[in-house]
């Protein structure tokens, strides 16, 4: 059972990826559970697990692929609550653990990572076969940053619309063909 004040619970801490492709595109997956629910590869940091393995990791689990190099970061943390349908949402058919997270989370507390993607399009591979949970993405585009905080839920807009302030200069300087170097 939740408790009565969900604002005293903790918030999840977590990382993103805006993946950029060579022409400044970044990538946006469309999740399994929400159809027409797009978002960018993020996940949970692992107990002693440093935020930039993290980020790698969670790609790797994601979309089959973490063959990128950062390029930037955030300087501060984004956070987002999990609004009343989400934190009472069962998320297994049987009802054995019910809530999102179990409910000992508000919400998530997240770095953001800009990373360059070095693969191929076939690299990418929403089966699953790294990811430790169910498959979380049932299909990917890339897509231009500007367009992303129009593709999520809402609740998650204000951080995504940050995202798009910090990282819109590596966007474009992507698109024009600059070379940028990794942190």
């Amino acid at each position: 059972m939740l408790p009565l004040d969900l604002h005293k619970l903790p918030y999840r801490h977590g990382v993103g990826a805006a993946l950029f492709n060579k022409e400044g595109l970044v990538l946006v997956a469309e999740r399994r559970d929400r159809a027409g629910a797009w978002q960018m590869p993020q996940g949970g940091v692992q107990k002693g697990e440093e935020p930039r393995k993290a980020v790698l990791r969670e790609m790797r689990e994601e979309i089959g692929t973490n063959n990128a190099r950062i390029i930037g970061c955030l300087p501060e943390l984004l956070r987002y609550e999990f609004p009343d349908w989400l934190q009472n949402r069962r998320i297994s058919n049987d009802g054995a653990n019910g809530l999102v997270f179990h409910g000992k989370y508000r919400g998530q507390e997240q770095e953001w990572f800009a990373l360059q993607y070095l693969g191929a399009d076939s690299e990418i591979d929403l089966s699953g076969k790294d990811e430790p949970e169910a498959p979380e993405f049932v299909a990917w585009q890339w897509a231009p940053l500007r367009a992303v905080p129009g593709m999520i839920v809402s609740f998650k807009r204000p951080a995504y619309d940050r995202i798009v302030e910090a990282f819109l200069p590596i966007s474009e300087a992507l698109a024009r063909g600059e070379t940028l170097p990794g942190i």
